[in-house]
């Protein structure tokens, strides 16, 4: 990986709801991505405090977790760890492109 790439680690955002299996999964595959190499901040928001109520408010998800990549949308439910997978790569080539002009 780059310098740049870990210049610009990407926001995850999880609001999670107590008990919930899904939620303990997305933190599980978060943890293995990070293990990967990929250079992620994740934030956990527990829904019953006033930023997960303000963000379960805003984008109204079907199910726990709601998953946020850099402040948008990206999930609600279990974790899509491919299509997130495939994000981050296609984040970090950006970032490498930006990066080496």
């Amino acid at each position: 990986m780059t310098d740049a790439h870990h210049d610009f680690p990407t926001r995850i955002t999880v609001v999670t709801a107590p008990g919930c299996h899904f939620c303990d999964d997305a933190q599980e595959g978060l943890a293995h991505l990070q293990q990967q190499g990929h250079h992620l901040t994740v934030d956990l928001v527990e829904a019953t405090s006033p930023e997960g109520a303000a963000l379960l408010a805003t984008h109204r998800p079907a199910m726990n977790p709601l998953v946020l990549v850099d402040g948008q949308y990206f999930s609600a439910g279990r974790l899509p760890r491919r299509k997130l997978e495939a994000v981050l790569q296609q984040r970090a080539r950006s970032q490498a492109v930006t990066s080496h002009g």
